[in-house]
């Protein structure tokens, strides 16, 4: 296969789709929270209700079918979904082109934070205290769900991002324009 020189690849484009859809969903939002909700908030919770069905999927086939004991099965379906998370992110939401060593390094200190904070913290506080695993493991990701989408936001992929259209890395953050 023949390079014409061109950054927009089939890889590329489909997360220039997924840029677009996401920000076409932005805005339509009503009651003017179009100006507060960025596309990329969007396009977070898309992938990363996705990647907690994987999860939480995975909780259940560690502890309701293998019979894992709850710390063991939460930590397996916390890591196959936020790997998952983590590529699905870096590609189609907020299109980085930077190395992705350093990328990955911030990424595992995020997770490593989140892991202990809402994953084993919360969700075992919350069974230990009666509420049912999956139930726990929901509420514990509502937390999760904020503190991560600052964390890529700001912290693992800010400054690397593309804006829709653009083959191109760009360094400064994607900004919406005032309707």
């Amino acid at each position: 296969m023949r390079h014409n020189g061109n950054n927009d690849n089939n890889g590329s484009n489909t997360a220039n789709l997924f840029a677009g859809f996401c920000a076409a969903v932005v805005r339509r939002l009503p009651f003017g929270l179009a100006t507060v909700i960025a596309p990329d908030f969007v396009g977070f919770a898309l992938i990363n209700g996705f990647t907690f069905s994987v999860d939480l999927a995975l909780l259940t086939l560690g502890r309701g079918i293998l019979g894992l004991p709850l710390p063991i099965a939460v930590t397996a379906g916390y890591l196959g979904g936020f790997g998952l998370s983590f590529v699905l992110n870096r590609v189609f939401n907020f299109r980085s082109h930077a190395p992705v060593a350093g990328q990955a390094l911030r990424y595992a200190i995020a997770v490593g934070v989140n892991y202990l904070a809402f994953i084993l913290g919360a969700s075992s506080g919350l069974a230990a205290l009666g509420v049912e695993y999956h139930l726990s493991r929901v509420l514990a990701g509502a937390g999760e769900a904020v503190f991560m989408y600052c964390v890529l936001r700001w912290f693992v992929f800010g400054g690397s991002r593309t804006a829709p259209g653009e083959g191109t890395r760009s360094t400064a953050p994607v900004r919406r324009q005032p309707r």
